[in-house]
């Protein structure tokens, strides 16, 4: 039947949550795309036979191109809703998407990713005077300007606004915003790294790291 593997690839996206994005379906897209292309050209030869007076044709003719225009709209459904999906993922994630993700998107996604993260880049950068806004930091108001996160993966040295430099390593714990931050005095390093077992951070300097995974967020 017409259209079954157009409205494949809406059911897909439907079946997926908000915030999911599901592997690029190119085998099904190519279908989609070569029974547009079967329906267009026997149209063509139909178009001119009743141009010639075989009238009865015209019927099978406007069925086809409803076809042709239901295909268009959920091609294009799908396309765009992937790329609503990959938009939001920059407020999510940040510029550096997590390689699973990455795995799920085309080429011309990934360019089009690339292309619309330095586009919010210098964005920001033109806000704010001259050290920029950054817009996606705060999404939600927070409750506190500290939270309390652990370190889900090694990461190495964070620095914060003040010079003072945090070692982040697997298991660690830290506070940051209105909680604090505390990592064992063994994984601290160097001479400008600080050596309390607690720290104290601003919660945006984390959302980025929470968001890519490195930490996560310790509710009490």
């Amino acid at each position: 039947m017409f259209c079954e593997k157009s409205i494949e690839l809406i059911r897909e996206l439907h079946r997926m949550s908000d915030g999911q994005l599901p592997a690029f379906n190119e085998d099904t897209l190519r279908q989609v795309l070569q029974e547009m292309e079967a329906l267009f050209e026997q149209n063509q030869t139909d178009v001119n036979e009743a141009k010639a007076g075989r009238t009865e044709l015209i019927p099978s003719i406007k069925l086809r191109h409803c076809c042709l225009l239901r295909n268009q709209r959920c091609v294009v459904a799908y396309l765009y809703d992937r790329l609503l999906r990959i938009r939001a993922l920059r407020w999510e994630y940040g510029s550096v998407l997590p390689a699973n993700i990455r795995f799920h998107m085309c080429a011309e996604e990934l360019q089009w990713f690339n292309q619309y993260k330095k586009s919010l880049a210098n964005f920001m950068r033109s806000v704010g005077g001259g050290d920029g806004l950054d817009i996606t930091q705060d999404m939600k108001p927070p409750k506190s300007l500290y939270i309390e996160v652990r370190c889900l993966k090694d990461h190495g040295e964070f620095e914060i606004d003040d010079g003072t430099v945090i070692l982040l390593k697997k298991n660690s714990q830290v506070r940051t915003g209105s909680h604090f931050f505390h990592c064992p005095l063994g994984q601290m390093q160097s001479s400008n790294t600080l050596l309390s077992p607690q720290h104290f951070l601003p919660r945006w300097k984390c959302e980025q790291l929470i968001r890519q995974g490195v930490l996560e967020h310790v509710l009490s």
